[in-house]
């Protein structure tokens, strides 16, 4: 029994917690967007949102909103409710295109990040994608949620470990142990509390090895490399015919739903056909075709180095006023450590009433011990903004 995972416990422990932010009305917060980057409560409370994952701020762009519209005006449908492997909207196929034509791999359009290693992982452990021999998954300790929570179902399918975060040390001597036999890594690329996987590392292991690498890299697509490809794609020339990467188009993207890229395109048809919530019938809506299309045109332009650039501009004004361990990193992530889950929930509720919403993190979203306030930067703050946000984060510190 709980072999996995103990949804139970993790409750019982994090109940407390969840409960403090609810009563210091830090949960199910119903807001509107103003001019700018302000945001309204029913209420009439204005203030700036720190934890938004849109860090280039496309989720407004006015291109990636007309994208939308455009779609739906021209294919007068929002979605076809259809198995995709049966059939399929042709504007589907256009934007997987656009797509692979930006990451320089096969992309695979998913109703979401998490939909997509929903489909993904227990394949994955049924040896389908590894000429049909079950592999050892290996789970990085601080692997996404969304992909942690599938080992049981994996578990039920084939051999499953968790490593400790990084630990390449441990990585290899589970591969000589594994002696040929198939070996997935499983983790993120930019992790969603900062930090990265150790890629030119565990790229060495697969050449040595022929390790196979699962990344969920939602937190760097866009920010990071040439024309936003994220930070695990732009280490390799030629996307590695052994690596998948996962990502959601709803972050820093600033449209919607998921994304899988692959270095093998073999790979593609057991996934449509056998990739569960990959190939169901609720796909990506018109909408969100368009959207993803339109943000593809931004990737491919000058203007994205441009938001890349006034984003880096954010960070290090951040960064020069409250120093953290995530600093100067490329990514617009930081934790401000507060130890104690009580006092972050303090924080977190004045420094709301000051007019800047950032969340308050503990356990089981940061280990028991390490609770904080978690910043999300975007290009779309004014240096003004945050240097009044570090004012008032400075006085938790």
């Amino acid at each position: 029994m709980n072999q996995y995972a103990n949804l139970k416990k993790m409750i019982e422990l994090a109940e407390e917690a969840w409960s403090a932010a609810s009563s210091n009305g830090l949960t199910h917060i119903r807001t509107r967007y103003t001019e700018g980057s302000q945001l309204v409560t029913e209420t009439g409370h204005e203030f700036i949102n720190m934890c938004s994952c849109s860090y280039l701020g496309l989720d407004k762009h006015p291109d990636i909103i007309q994208g939308a519209i455009d779609a739906l005006t021209k294919e007068k449908v929002m979605i076809l409710p259809t198995s995709r492997t049966r059939i399929g909207l042709s504007l589907l196929d256009e934007t997987e295109t656009d797509l692979s034509r930006l990451f320089q791999a096969e992309a695979i359009v998913t109703l979401s990040c998490a939909a997509a290693s929903s489909g993904m992982l227990p394949l994955i452990a049924s040896g389908a994608l590894s000429q049909q021999e079950k592999p050892l998954m290996i789970f990085d300790r601080y692997a996404h949620f969304s992909m942690n929570h599938l080992k049981s179902g994996c578990g039920d399918e084939t051999d499953i470990l968790t490593c400790p975060h990084n630990d390449l040390a441990w990585i290899e001597t589970e591969l000589k142990k594994a002696n040929g036999r198939p070996v997935f890594y499983i983790a993120d690329g930019a992790y969603s509390m900062g930090g990265y996987t150790p890629i030119e590392a565990l790229k060495a292991l697969q050449e040595k090895y022929g390790l196979y690498l699962y990344f969920d890299d939602s937190h760097s697509i866009s920010m990071y490399g040439n024309q936003g490809v994220g930070f695990v794609r732009s280490s390799y020339d030629t996307l590695h015919p052994r690596t998948i990467i996962v990502a959601s188009l709803g972050k820093a993207f600033g449209a919607t739903g998921g994304l899988v890229l692959l270095g093998d395109p073999k790979m593609r048809r057991a996934i449509e056909i056998y990739g569960g919530p990959l190939g169901w019938s609720q796909t990506a809506n018109v909408p969100a075709l368009g959207a993803i299309r339109a943000s593809v045109r931004i990737h491919e332009s000058d203007e994205l180095v441009t938001l890349q650039r006034q984003l880096a501009g954010i960070m290090n004004t951040f960064d020069e006023l409250i120093p953290t361990e995530n600093a100067l990193n490329n990514l617009p992530i930081r934790v401000v450590d507060l130890n104690d889950a009580e006092r972050a929930i303090e924080a977190s509720a004045e420094i709301y009433r000051r007019g800047f919403y950032t969340s308050a993190v503990f356990f089981p979203i940061v280990a028991r011990g390490r609770a904080g306030l978690r910043v999300m930067g975007r290009a779309d703050l004014a240096h003004e903004d945050i240097a009044a946000f570090c004012r008032a984060v400075a006085d938790f510190q």
